[in-house]
């Protein structure tokens, strides 16, 4: 049976709670930034994008695309406030959410959309109330699966609403530009472009074989996506993985400002899959390299973990065998194949004591603020942009701390 799953996204989110919070901000164009030195645009409003203010612009090419742009400082409280406000409201309408990032939501409403008079009537009363709760807009796109879901929130942005049968697909598809598919960015698009391959329906016609070839198991992912398929599990209501990453303010290619990285970010990896209690045997490392080339390694443990020198070991190990030739601009450290903690009568007395050690330390961080005690190794000041993480969530395991 198909589904029925709707894409809330959210206008200009971040930039639309500041001009709601702010009356003196509203129609005028307002960008806004991390706090870090090396921030960039993070959201725009309308009136600085028909400007040409895109995300990630450095401050001054913004201003000089935009002279009369207002820059806002992002407050990371107030766009997480109301996310968390936002998924009580979609909750009203279903139980299959899915918050995939502060400012977008799957909700599955297969089993719900009659009792709101259908979906295209059901995504009117969200936008409706996201209007009357928050003063802000929504985009809102509906499909049989998350993909077309959120094509069609891209063809009708902003404020809109948007409905794709499976019938629909293949049409639309004709005319969509590769480069517009879910996860397929501007350097993968060139790259199909120069294979012959321009729209969505291309890629759904290309050879299996032929994208194997040049994407190895990528290419079973583009295929799904050229047909209009979800290749994922679809809806993802609880975490699979514990993740942070960071832009770093500078370039590094120094192993020891690295090792500091890493070693801070497995510790925030660490100190929250132990505080909701988890473990997991899989260590994923995410690098950026200058020339924005990005390359994510897994390995595993042959047991569960949550320790924060296990996390960061096997990171490290991953970085050293990875050998990045170029300096790094941004790393990321995740654990996953997670399950609940199993009974610490397994583990032996030293294992037990490291344990207990790091349990006082989250105390410590989680009453008094994150790094209030760290690892001296992991002092640096290379980390904390001031930009809320692709990781967070407004409630669970991904919450932030």
């Amino acid at each position: 049976m198909d589904r029925t799953i709707l894409l809330i996204d959210m206008d200009a989110f971040f930039a639309s709670v500041e001009q709601q919070c702010n009356p003196a901000l509203r129609g005028k164009p307002v960008a806004v930034v991390g706090q870090g030195k090396r921030t960039v645009v993070t959201t725009a409003s309308y009136e600085a994008r028909a400007c040409g203010v895109k995300t990630g612009m450095t401050v001054p090419e913004a201003l000089k695309t935009c002279p009369q742009l207002i820059i806002v400082k992002g407050d990371n409280a107030k766009y997480t406030h109301t996310s968390q406000e936002l998924e009580e409201l979609y909750l009203r309408y279903t139980p299959l959410v899915e918050i995939y990032s502060v400012d977008e939501a799957f909700l599955d409403v297969t089993g719900s959309a009659h009792l709101f008079g259908g979906p295209e009537s059901l995504a009117r009363q969200i936008k409706g109330e996201i209007g009357k709760l928050f003063g802000i807009t929504a985009t809102v796109g509906i499909g049989p699966n998350r993909v077309v879901a959120k094509v069609a929130a891209e063809l009708s942005k902003p404020d809109g609403l948007r409905m794709l049968t499976p019938e629909d697909v293949p049409s639309v598809w004709k005319e969509l530009p590769v480069g517009r598919l879910w996860g397929v960015g501007p350097a993968l698009a060139r790259k199909l472009n120069a294979m012959g391959i321009n729209t969505a329906y291309q890629l759904g016609q290309a050879p299996l074989g032929l994208l194997k070839a040049h994407f190895g198991f990528m290419g079973v992912h583009l295929k799904a996506l050229g047909m209009g398929l979800d290749p994922t599990e679809g809806i993802r209501t609880s975490a699979r993985s514990i993740g942070h990453s960071t832009t770093l303010p500078r370039d590094i290619e120094d192993e020891r400002e690295i090792r500091q990285v890493l070693l801070r970010l497995s510790e925030m990896v660490g100190s929250r899959a132990r505080i909701h209690g988890y473990e997991g045997n899989v260590v994923a490392l995410t690098v950026r390299t200058s020339s924005f080339i990005t390359l994510t390694r897994r390995r595993s443990f042959s047991v569960r973990t949550n320790d924060t020198h296990l996390i960061y070991e096997k990171a490290l190990e991953i970085f050293r065998e990875t050998r990045i030739e170029e300096p790094v601009r941004l790393l990321g450290v995740a654990l996953s194949g997670l399950s609940p903690v199993a009974g610490q009568s397994l583990l032996l007395p030293e294992m037990q004591k490291r344990r207990r050690l790091m349990q006082v330390v989250d105390e410590i961080n989680h009453r008094h603020g994150l790094f209030t005690v760290t690892w001296a190794g992991a002092v640096t000041d290379l980390l904390h942009s001031g930009v809320i993480s692709p990781a967070w969530r407004p409630s669970g395991l991904r919450r932030t701390l």
